[in-house]
């Protein structure tokens, strides 16, 4: 790598657990600098990093580092995506499943030893009338928790897992179906559910591996629309899904989707896009942009 110019990397100051602080990025940059990469380390708040990784981007950076959870890396790809940048992952969030799926190291040295080696894989994104998302989307009960979820972080400190389960109860005692129009293929199918599902790429829900995905290079949307059922079938059907213990027949799925169209008699939406709830204005159009986005992997 040239040391007269270091990579740019930007540390979402607030992803994970904690706030970071000088400490903190003094370890992010020693990692760095052990695995030989000279690095221009930057605190920066989550809602700047896409514009903060476009602006390196544009300025000529062959290579970006983002150090963050789904949502810092989420970001980075909306600007990222079609520009031939390449993006390095530093997995400091909660969850991390982009970074999993990749087989990029939770440790800081092993994720730095890794962008060192520089194996880039061009992978998949999708999105959503134009929302870019690196892992999923979804309509009806997932975003309503989210909602509940981050207004009781907000106002009652509560942790991010504790604040889930609380939100989940309460969206489960009062939620109702949605009815949506789903066009595959100029077909359309009229559905009633619970909760539609749209994944980057194929996920798993086997007990096996549940939620992984094998690939980000396959070219298509995961489809999964979850049967209606009772309030008490929905419950624990809703339940599993939040633990990642979803049974296949929970779930009606849709092979080989490269678009999809969603539509509905609302005037919006609220719409789940890589964690972040937005309200969009149906119909929703879904489409994936194949291997779009260069990423330092495994």
């Amino acid at each position: 790598m040239d040391r007269a110019n270091p990579v740019p990397t930007l540390i979402n100051q607030s992803s994970g657990r904690a706030e970071r602080d000088d400490h903190e990025v003094g370890e992010i940059r020693s990692a760095l600098g052990a695995a030989g990469i000279p690095a221009n380390v930057e605190l920066v708040e989550g809602n700047a990093i896409s514009d903060r990784v476009r602006a390196a981007s544009e300025a000529g950076a062959e290579l970006v580092i983002v150090g963050g959870g789904d949502g810092s890396i989420s970001a980075a790809a909306s600007a990222l995506a079609g520009t031939g940048t390449r993006l390095g992952i530093l997995p400091l969030g909660t969850l991390n499943h982009f970074a999993r799926d990749l087989a990029i190291p939770a440790k800081l040295d092993e994720a730095a030893a890794l962008i060192a080696a520089g194996k880039v894989r061009e992978v998949d994104v999708a999105d959503v009338n134009g929302r870019t998302f690196i892992n999923n989307s979804a309509i009806g009960l997932y975003p309503l928790m989210v909602i509940d979820r981050d207004l009781q972080q907000k106002r009652l400190g509560r942790s991010k897992r504790l604040a889930m389960l609380v939100a989940s109860a309460r969206t489960l005692a009062r939620f109702h179906h949605h009815r949506l129009t789903l066009t595959v293929n100029d077909e359309d199918a009229r559905v009633d559910t619970p909760l539609l599902f749209v994944g980057n790429n194929d996920y798993r829900i086997d007990l096996g591996a549940p939620g992984r995905r094998d690939s980000l290079q396959d070219g298509e949307l995961c489809v999964l629309v979850m049967r209606k059922k009772t309030r008490r079938g929905m419950v624990a059907a809703s339940i599993r899904a939040l633990f990642n213990r979803t049974r296949p027949d929970d779930m009606v799925r849709l092979d080989q989707v490269e678009r999809l169209q969603v539509g509905s008699r609302r005037g919006h939406l609220s719409v789940s896009v890589d964690g972040e709830v937005v309200s969009l204005q149906p119909p929703l159009d879904y489409r994936v942009r194949k291997r779009s986005l260069k990423v330092i992997a495994a």
